[in-house]
């Protein structure tokens, strides 16, 4: 029992530590990071043609949105294709009623999907290829545009800075409880491969865009080799991020600050078949899964176990070992909160949500093991009603 505690003890301590850390970083990151706003400058003289391009798949609930508040926006020359793959409800109907409206705006209809393709992919290449624009913006369907300055400012950011691909990170819709809970802890754990400080050092391997808003310059996409370079990946901005980065050209990831939203997942289930694909896709290791899973349960977890077994242990025996112990753990417990209560306001979270931490840790593990369950050889990706067969990465 003693023994037990003092290890319990030692790793609270640390954890506690980490978790201080984290303060640090935040108040870091707030002194130093760069955020794109509506604010920023605009393009200026002779604006490059931008092609905007949407894959949709029964997309019908939102489609509209995402089409209506990017044609809204004051960029003077862009067209905006919709490539809708393979969709069984309305996305199209919808697409060509707003195409009579308005001449920038196309629809390509995809019938069938190749053999070795992700349905995504194939919908982008194939709409990009009919496109004729300088720079290509890709953004997800669940996309809502809340500044009508979203592609003046990025393209104008990237044109100036010399950047050959670009991704804007969103800000995170949540409306359920799930949703509030949930995904900023999977967002976290994404954080800890993924953090602009070092996807936008060129020194450093790490690469990351999100689909939800990528910019690139035509000629660099072909150079990358299309879509067709990462056509049976499921999440494909992330290998083409990877691509871009690797050929040493100039990747950049930056927040942006009231310029779209996104709204991933509605229900519980959406959120744990979603982000286990997601893990799966941008991991896509079991190396990387399980580094993922123990910082999960030794930074989420562990502190509380040292509380409860060590207080537990002090009242059934008296034990000074035990009562350190379920000091130390509490120790964690209190940084812990303290920290996931700034993160989830810099989120726009409820800062009291923080006491479902240990909750949503425990349910951001379980997403995890499902994804490795995906790594087993015959497994399969669901994702729109199209299953994928596991793809080396």
């Amino acid at each position: 029992m003693v023994v037990s505690c003092v290890v319990l003890t030692i790793f609270s301590v640390l954890v506690a530590l980490m978790w201080i850390s984290r303060h640090v970083m935040i108040y870091r990151q707030q002194c130093s990071e760069r955020m794109l706003g509506p604010n920023a400058p605009g393009p200026g003289d002779d604006p490059p043609l931008v092609s905007v391009m949407v894959a949709a798949k029964d997309e019908e609930a939102c489609i509209e949105r995402c089409v209506r508040s990017m044609l809204d926006q004051d960029y003077p020359n862009f067209e905006m294709i919709v490539c809708n793959d393979r969709s069984d409800d309305n996305t199209a109907a919808i697409v060509e009623k707003i195409a009579a409206e308005d001449p920038r705006l196309r629809l390509v209809n995809i019938e069938n999907l190749p053999e070795g393709w992700c349905g995504k992919n194939n919908a982008m290449q194939t709409g990009i290829m009919q496109s004729k624009g300088e720079w290509i913006c890709m953004i997800d369907a669940d996309c809502r545009q809340t500044s009508n300055r979203t592609l003046s400012v990025a393209v104008e950011h990237a044109r100036t800075n010399d950047i050959d691909l670009f991704s804007i990170l969103p800000d995170l819709e949540m409306k359920g409880f799930w949703e509030k809970v949930i995904q900023p802890v999977c967002s976290g754990v994404m954080m800890i491969w993924f953090s602009p400080d070092k996807v936008n050092n060129p020194k450093k391997p790490n690469a990351y865009a999100n689909g939800a808003f990528m910019l690139m310059r035509r000629d660099v996409y072909e150079a990358a080799g299309r879509h067709e370079a990462v056509k049976d990946q499921v999440n494909e901005d992330m290998h083409m991020a990877d691509l871009i980065k690797k050929s040493g050209r100039k990747l950049r990831v930056l927040r942006g600050d009231g310029l779209y939203k996104v709204r991933m997942y509605t229900s519980f289930k959406q959120i744990i078949r979603g982000w286990s694909r997601i893990f799966f896709g941008t991991f896509g290791t079991l190396k990387r899964l399980t580094i993922s899973f123990l910082l999960m349960a030794v930074m989420g977890l562990l502190p509380y176990a040292a509380a409860l077994i060590g207080l537990l242990g002090f009242h059934s025996s008296g034990s000074t070992a035990a009562l350190v112990c379920g000091v130390a753990g509490l120790a964690g417990v209190a940084m812990q909160m303290s920290v996931i209560f700034r993160y989830y306001r810099l989120l726009g979270n409820a800062g009291t949500l923080a006491i479902t931490y240990s909750m949503a840790c425990i349910i951001t593990l379980v997403v995890i093991i499902i994804s490795m369950t995906k790594l087993r050889a015959g497994a399969t990706v669901t994702w729109k009603s199209t299953s994928y067969a596991k793809t080396k990465t």
